[in-house]
Order: structure tokens, then C-alpha cells, then sequence
């Protein structure tokens, strides 16, 4: 446990530096746009008859930073409230603090994306195992040539074909918004069939998206594993090709595990197309918006919540890694 709690303390030491140098590189975006917006904010209202300090502690309110001062002063009244989350107030939706705007969408992202990845994660890694053992075979070559298709497709023509064919050509699925606005919301039937319902189309992009990839890496790390020492001689022993299967599917996976962390992690910052596809009100729309509405409070932490996820995805990613793998584990105990 010492080892993985180093390995855990310096992953945390690095990610904060690394959420500190993106959310230094948004201040600096935001001020160096053409026309200086915090500035004109507070012209504006100076314009509308408030005080010039009223107006620029509005500012202040709306940006999370005082708009006076040198830069290096408005950089650092930034940072200082970057760490008591305080990211400013969105200008696109009535005035309402970042994070609570961020935290509402994050709930429409996480669990599609999260059903959407485990899917395709868990129907992959079976078709993969498959296409590896009978690659010499007919089944093989369409698993294979299946998972090479649908990896080589963008996630928004997944998308759009999707919802062209099941909500347009046979509508039998919704394609618009994350639930129908005549059910009251609630635990009831009503509301979480219609939730179900419009969640299905997403759901299945992420999961048809990201399929080709675990089909084709799962069968190229079993065919690594089929050439290994132990399954050469777990046949020679006669040992049932069901308990030899498992092997091999059991230390196959293990760098997979890595990459599925990753994925989560980068899904959700790479949902723009797919929610605007299906006008879902997730990050990536909600990214897109505050991008179009010039709300650059909102578009900073959205760029910073996505980073913060992605670090996250990698810290769990090798912690998970080590703690599956029992030669990580011993490696880094006979090294330290």
C-alpha cells in the first residue's frame, strides 16, 4: 500500500499542476480577445448609469477576478479564487454560478458516456477475444473487418445515421433533448421511461464509437497472449480449453483496463458532437454555447472541468493498472 500511495501522491502533485497551467492559459485566453470583454463589460454598465466601481465589482462578480489593477494583480486574484471554486457567474444563463451550471450539465454527459463506453467496452473485449481464436476462420474475418469499419466512422455520422434511421426513417426512438417535457420530473415511470428513451440514441453512438477500437485491441493483445509460454503448456497438460480460455481473456484484458479509464476521461470532452447532434444538455453542448453566447466565465470552467477529468482518468487509470496486475506491484517493490 506504501507504493501505491506515493504513486497516488505524485500522480495528485502533477495533476494540480496541471489544472493550475490550463487554468492560467484560459485567464490569459479571455484577456487577450480582441476587444478586452472583461473592459467592455464594465463600460457597458458604466454606460447604463452604474458607478465605475460598482460596475467593475459586477465584473468582478461575473469573471471571478477584479478587472483593475496590473494583470499580474487580476491573474492572482483569479487563482485565489480558483481554489475556493469560485469560477464566476455565467453570462448566458441568468447570471448563475459556473459550477452550478458545469455541475447541472455534467450529470447529462457522465452517464451516457459512462453506459455508452462500458457497452461497447464489455461486447468488444468478448467479440475481440473471439476474433483473435478463430482468426483463421470466417467469423473471425467479419469480427475483425466489423471492428476496422466502425473505428474508421467519426462519432458524429455514427450519430447522424443513427438518428436518420431510427428517428426518421422508422421513428421509433426521440433524437431531441434528454426527456419529454410532459412528464413531470421525478421517480416515476413516466419520467424515467421517457429518460430511458431519449438516452437509447446516444448511448448507442458512444458504444458503436468506441467498439471498432476494443474489438481490435483486445484481439491483438490475445494474440500476443495465445503465443506465451503458459498456454503452450496448459495444452500440453490437457487442460479444458474453457479454463485455458479464461486465461487467456484474464491477461489479455489487463492493459485494456488502462485504456478504458482513458476513454472515459477524453468522452467527455470529445461529446460535443454527439449532444449537439441529439441536443442532449451536456459539457459538449454546453461548451458549444457558451462559446457562441461569448460567455467566457462558463467556457473556462468548462475547459477546466474537462481537464480535471482527464487527469483523473490517468491517475485511476495506472492506480488501477497496478493494483490488477500483480508483476506492476512486485516490480515496483523489488525496485524500491
Amino acid at each position: 500500500m506504501g507504493v501505491i500511495a506515493r504513486r497516488l501522491a505524485g500522480h495528485l502533485a502533477r495533476g494540480l499542476v496541471m489544472i493550475l497551467v490550463v487554468a492560467t492559459i484560459s485567464f490569459f485566453i479571455v484577456r487577450s480577445i480582441p476587444g478586452d470583454p472583461v473592459a467592455a463589460n464594465v463600460q457597458k454598465l458604466i454606460q447604463q448609469g452604474m458607478d465605475p466601481q460598482a460596475a467593475e465589482q459586477a465584473t468582478r462578480v461575473l469573471y471571478g477576478f477584479q478587472p483593475t489593477g496590473s494583470l499580474w494583480h487580476q491573474y492572482t486574484d483569479y487563482m485565489s479564487g480558483l481554489f475556493t471554486f469560485n469560477l464566476g457567474q455565467s453570462v448566458s444563463h441568468a447570471g448563475q454560478p459556473v459550477t452550478q451550471v458545469l455541475g447541472e450539465a455534467a450529470k447529462w454527459t457522465v452517464l451516457p458516456v459512462l453506459a455508452g463506453t462500458l457497452l461497447s467496452f464489455l461486447v468488444g473485449i468478448i467479440m475481440g477475444v473471439y476474433a483473435a481464436i478463430k482468426r483463421s476462420g470466417k467469423l473471425g474475418d467479419v469480427l475483425a473487418i466489423s471492428g476496422s469499419l466502425l473505428h474508421g466512422v467519426p462519432q458524429y455520422v455514427l450519430g447522424l445515421l443513427l438518428s436518420a434511421i431510427f428517428a426518421t426513417l422508422i421513428p421509433i426512438l426521440p433524437a431531441d433533448g434528454p426527456v419529454d417535457i410532459l412528464f413531470e420530473p421525478g421517480f416515476n415511470a413516466g419520467y424515467l421511461g421517457s429518460l430511458v428513451q431519449h438516452a437509447v440514441l446516444p448511448v448507442a453512438t458512444y458504444a458503436l464509437a468506441a467498439y471498432g477500437g476494443w474489438i481490435l485491441a483486445m484481439k491483438s493483445s490475445v494474440v500476443t497472449v495465445l503465443g506465451d509460454d503458459f498456454i503452450l503448456a496448459a495444452e500440453l497438460r490437457g487442460m479444458k480449453r474453457s479454463i485455458i480460455f479464461r486465461y487467456i481473456a484474464r491477461n489479455a484484458i489487463l492493459p485494456l483496463f488502462t485504456i478504458l479509464a482513458l476513454s472515459l476521461g477524453l468522452l467527455l470532452g470529445g461529446a460535443v458532437f454527439i449532444e449537439r447532434i441529439f441536443n442532449y444538455p451536456g459539457l459538449g453542448l454546453l461548451l458549444i454555447d457558451s462559446i457562441t453566447m461569448r460567455d467566457y466565465a462558463l467556457m473556462g470552467g468548462a475547459f477546466l472541468l474537462i481537464t480535471v477529468a482527464i487527469i483523473l482518468a490517468n491517475i485511476v487509470a495506472d492506480l488501477f493498472y497496478s493494483v490488477i496486475d500483480p508483476r506492476v506491484r512486485s516490480g515496483e517493490e523489488i525496485s524500491s
